[in-house]
């Protein structure tokens, strides 16, 4: 009787596999059945399986959880896990372009949202960053400030986009910290751009905020630039 090498049975395998899934009435989070059911279905060993399914992960056709089962699609990025492993991938300006990319239409559609309450808010941000006695204080309060305009849109995944890119950019080496002058000098270029973003906000001036929230990424990724460059004095 003739028998097809491993490799021409893993892609017969693989076959059935997608065919299988593609007429499969999967439940909304996109898990497969157990190993023991679907290795059934196909009338396949469970290492036959494993072999298809490793073939399918490879091809980013599927992932699979540890402990809770194989799921159709991308594996998702938001455990701490996968921010180690964006951070270990990216780099500083990396991060700003996406920073660019993303925060100005936060701030867009926080003009049109923002409550009474998220305005408070930000003004509060806005004086406690200009009385902050230290760097570390005025980053606290300059992060806050962002993540309101991002709850000011009033939409999980925009939030949610930022918490990630929040994440990101605390796990991210930034080269040496800031430490002359121990805190923003008085004339320190955030204070008056986060001023123009607030008003525009405020004003429900959506091309206005976005503007102005473009302006102020560009003037810190200015500063990040030229900090990266004078690290080696």
């Amino acid at each position: 009787m003739h028998m097809m090498n491993d490799a021409g049975s893993n892609r017969s395998i693989v076959t059935q596999l997608r065919a299988f899934l593609a007429q499969a009435e999967l439940p909304e989070d996109g898990r497969l059945p157990p190993e023991r059911d679907l290795a059934a279905a196909l009338g396949v060993t469970r290492t036959e399986l494993r072999k298809a399914l490793g073939t399918l992960e490879s091809e980013g056709q599927i992932w699979r959880h540890v402990g809770k089962g194989t799921f159709m699609g991308n594996r998702p990025t938001d455990t701490l896990s996968d921010i180690a492993t964006l951070a270990r991938r990216t780099n500083p300006a990396e991060l700003m372009r996406a920073r660019l990319i993303i925060e100005p239409e936060i701030a867009r559609a926080a003009a049109l949202t923002a409550t009474p309450m998220h305005l408070t808010e930000l003004r509060t941000c806005q004086a406690r960053t200009r009385e902050a006695a230290t760097w570390r204080q005025y980053e606290n309060w300059d992060t806050r400030l962002h993540r309101t305009i991002a709850e000011a849109t009033q939409n999980t995944p925009l939030l949610g986009m930022f918490d990630m890119l929040n994440a990101l950019r605390r796990a991210v080496t930034w080269g040496r910290l800031r430490s002359n002058p121990v805190k923003p000098n008085a004339d320190h270029h955030s204070f008056a751009e986060h001023e123009a973003i607030i008003d525009a906000i405020e004003n429900r001036d959506m091309n206005g905020a976005a503007a102005a929230m473009r302006a102020h990424l560009q003037s810190v990724e200015r500063n990040l630039l030229a900090r990266q460059l004078d690290i080696g004095d």
